[in-house]
């Protein structure tokens, strides 16, 4: 049997190596139409930044390795540029000198990846993405020509836009970002992302939101609010798009998505044909649609079914949650599964719950602040998804509850899960166990919480905001129209609260539980602010409504 392979990197070479292991014998044939193969894609950034160092650490493997371990026939700057369903074969051209020829299959796998989506007119500037070797090459060469006092934009701020931030400044350039939307890091929710915006600011990155690039000339970035930015480099990070160019004229089946389609083996419609990796569409786990998921670990685990597939043995490719994680000069972000604002835009109903737990436990030297948000089903207390902010410990937390999602947990099961324990590691009561807790509570009805967002429309309805916190953190800073009963003393003075609905409050959501409890079983309607003060302050100042937090009334 004669396979080839289109495309070297993450899907097409798992794919090919896991066709070795399975089959001595099969032909397998892999065209790269690059220079490299099996290269570290997600390693460039740290190369730009000097964070490493050996540039041939990247390159994972070579033609003649892979040969020589795996007998594959890898040919790079090898560009197919036709498929020929009905005969079987394939047009290539070598991208050095022109040349054509025409090589016939029994199976075919597709594994172009992605492309970067329409670029900038660089007009003088050189204008490149993060993609390739070829990229880090032609930026390397850029700075290192410039000098000191470099300057760079950095077009987009996803994934590769912040880790080519980070690295730019690492290096010493002067770097401004331009952002389309509102904040850095869209798939987090508002409160989220306010400490990413943080940081990049702390690190001195000129940050322009709601912006982008009206033209590039004469050596400046002009941007749509008529500024104008100096620049020797940009880097174009606005996202990328499926390479389904040479599916697609082939006659496969494109998706809604604008990926290729497959079966849960790999398979396109034709049963000859198999894609994978970044082109793919993938099933959403959470509302089993077609989506794209644009992540290393998913092409190498779906190169490996196809590869299983082919050979007989494959189990079928499971519904994708999206786990992704991204560092920015210390600060750790990570994701799963939906966000609040994907979930209210699809109108699915929702509870939310956040903690601000420590990385270990507190009394242990080191310990680090995270912010945790867990989105859940309301219905079926199922997770939907979850994200988190902080230093050490959240890839930790991540990975568990992605690996809860997967096996199928409910929100309220993670505080039943056994996690390992010492001070140094964790708490006693983990941080996913604490929002485990939140959780059942809220399924149980123990608690009713209401969320920052919601807060202003509860109080001009007739609730009153009782900051349960002591007098000190009052008067350091409170939500305007809050009113100050610090948690102890509630007991002996609730006559003095007034007779309305309440909205409890604390730091970060825990004392305020407390208070909840206490004051529901005293008879009063009572509601606590999820996530508390911590909560509130992140999510009002990262969309623009940041209010005078001076305290308006102290009952301590």
């Amino acid at each position: 049997m004669k396979i080839i392979i289109i495309g070297g990197v993450a899907g097409g070479m798992s794919a090919a190596t896991r066709l070795r292991r399975l089959d001595e014998t099969a032909e397998i044939v892999v065209f790269e139409r690059g220079p490299y193969v099996s290269f570290a894609n997600c390693g460039l950034p740290y190369y730009v930044g000097g964070v490493i160092e050996d540039r041939n650490s990247l390159l994972l493997q070579t033609p003649d390795s892979l040969s020589a371990r795996f007998r594959l026939d890898v040919r790079v700057n090898q560009e197919v540029v036709r498929i020929d369903r009905a005969a079987k074969t394939v047009q290539v051209t070598d991208v050095l000198d022109g040349t054509t020829a025409t090589e016939g299959y029994d199976v075919l796998i597709l594994a172009a990846g992605a492309t970067a989506g329409q670029a900038l007119p660089g007009h003088g500037i050189p204008v490149r993405s993060l993609r390739t070797v070829d990229d880090v090459d032609a930026i390397t060469s850029v700075l290192d020509s410039v000098g000191i006092g470099a300057r760079a934009v950095v077009v987009g701020a996803g994934f590769i836009g912040l880790e080519a931030i980070e690295n730019l400044v690492t290096r010493g350039v002067a770097v401004t970002l331009v952002q389309r939307g509102p904040r850095p890091l869209s798939p987090l929710d508002p409160e989220m992302a306010g400490a990413v915006l943080d940081t990049l600011l702390l690190h001195g990155v000129d940050v322009r939101v709601n912006s982008t690039v009206a033209d590039v000339r004469d050596g400046r970035v002009h941007l749509d609010d008529g500024s104008v930015i100096e620049t020797d480099l940009i880097v174009e990070a606005r996202g990328v798009r499926p390479d389904t160019d040479l599916a697609r004229s082939a006659g496969l089946t494109i998706g809604a998505t604008g990926g290729i389609t497959v079966d849960e083996y790999q398979r396109t419609n034709d049963p000859s044909i198999y894609a994978v990796g970044d082109a793919v569409e993938k099933t959403d786990a959470i509302d089993a649609a077609a989506t794209l998921v644009t992540m290393a670990g998913l092409a190498n685990r779906h190169g490996r079914t196809a590869a299983d597939a082919i050979a007989g043995v494959a189990d079928p490719s499971v519904p994708a949650l999206g786990t992704a994680i991204v560092g920015l000069f210390g600060l750790t972000i990570a994701m799963v599964g939906w966000s609040e604002t994907r979930l209210a835009a699809s109108g699915r109903p929702h509870r939310v719950v956040h903690t601000h737990p420590s990385s270990h436990a507190g009394y242990y030297p080191g310990a680090e602040q995270m912010s945790m948000k867990l989105l859940i089903d309301s219905q079926t207390d199922a997770i939907l998804g979850a994200q988190i902010v902080g230093g050490a410990g959240v890839d930790k937390r991540i990975d568990v509850i992605a690996t809860a999602m997967a096996g199928g947990l409910t929100a309220s099961q993670l505080s039943r899960l056994e996690l390992a324990y010492a001070p140094q590691f964790g708490s006693a009561k983990d941080a996913v166990n604490m929002a485990g807790y939140v959780a059942d509570n809220l399924a149980t009805g123990a608690t009713r919480s209401i969320q920052w967002h919601e807060l202003d429309d509860a109080t001009t309805s007739g609730a009153t905001l009782v900051d349960v916190r002591s007098a000190d953190e009052f008067a350091r800073g409170a939500i305007p129209g809050a009113i100050n009963l610090p948690l102890d003393d509630i007991r002996a003075r609730i006559a003095e609260l007034p007779d309305t609905p309440l909205v409890v409050h604390c730091q970060v959501g825990q004392r305020g539980h407390t208070a909840a409890r206490l004051l529901t079983q005293l008879g009063r309607h009572v509601r606590n602010l999820d996530g508390g003060y911590r909560t509130w302050l992140a999510g009002t100042a990262a969309t623009g409504n940041f209010a005078d937090t001076s305290p308006a009334q102290t009952y301590a």
